[in-house]
């Protein structure tokens, strides 16, 4: 489960693919595709630490660079070197078709990308990519869907999310809050309970949560449990146009991972 620490060399601040003798391949650049990166780049492969995001966040130098080094997916050029491919795949044009960095949504091994900000105390970032993503990738027509559907990913990542929540690592019972994308939706359950999320004042405009409460009680977690939902209740948030910088910052707040601060 620390395994991924052998791969991650901190000369370039990537994970890097590494010889049988140990040694890293040559000729390294972020930006090229394939090799020892599936359908993906360096930039795309960096964040697949699913169940240990601050020992991630500790191997970058902290939550300051962690979460620069994510904004810098979204404001890089969206450049693409083919690498080890002898052409262009689908999973490239799709990434400069959308227009939004290297961020590359149409494939899986990114879709988790946009909710780590929370892990790294930023979760208004979350709140902010996601819904941009919902926004500018999906829509009800034939043009409306963003690549490839493996299993049903891309489109359970967009009915997860426009219900404000995601399974960021399925192995644990959390769902990360990011931001609705409805004023109102309701689960029914197989044992017979009702979740209910409700949005106050959402809007297009109004993408990020100023505050929270679940069950009428106060909530400031950027996470939900499994049991929570299945339980029945209402998770109740009051959106806003305007980050709530200072919401949920303790580490009781911050998503599930392995290694502490």
């Amino acid at each position: 489960m620390y395994n991924y620490r052998n791969v991650y060399d901190p000369q370039t601040g990537f994970m890097r693919g590494r010889k049988p003798n140990g040694k890293w391949t040559k000729k390294f650049n972020p930006f090229a595709w394939g090799g020892p990166y599936t359908e993906g780049n360096a930039w795309h492969w960096e964040w697949s630490v699913f169940h240990d995001m601050q020992g991630l966040i500790n191997l970058l130098g902290g939550p300051a660079n962690f979460t620069s080094k994510l904004d810098s997916v979204f404001t890089l050029p969206s450049t693409v070197d083919i690498g080890t491919h002898h052409k262009p795949i689908h999973e490239m044009t799709e990434m400069v078709a959308a227009g939004m960095g290297q961020y590359a949504h149409g494939n899986q091994p990114i879709q988790h990308m946009p909710y780590l900000y929370t892990y790294g105390g930023q979760p208004w970032k979350t709140q902010q990519h996601v819904r941009e993503v919902m926004r500018k990738l999906y829509n009800a027509t034939e043009n409306g869907y963003p690549g490839d559907e493996d299993q049903g990913q891309t489109s359970s990542w967009y009915v997860l999310s426009a219900m404000g929540l995601y399974s960021v690592c399925p192995g644990t019972d959390q769902y990360v809050v990011g931001s609705p994308a409805f004023p109102k939706a309701t689960l029914t359950l197989e044992n017979g309970q009702q979740f209910t999320i409700e949005a106050k004042d959402n809007s297009p405009r109004n993408v990020y949560i100023q505050s929270a409460t679940l069950n009428g009680q106060l909530y400031t977690h950027h996470w939900l449990t499994y049991g929570d939902l299945t339980k029945g209740g209402k998770l109740t948030f009051r959106m806003t146009d305007t980050p709530a910088l200072d919401r949920g910052l303790s580490p009781a707040d911050a998503p599930f991972s392995l290694s502490k601060k």
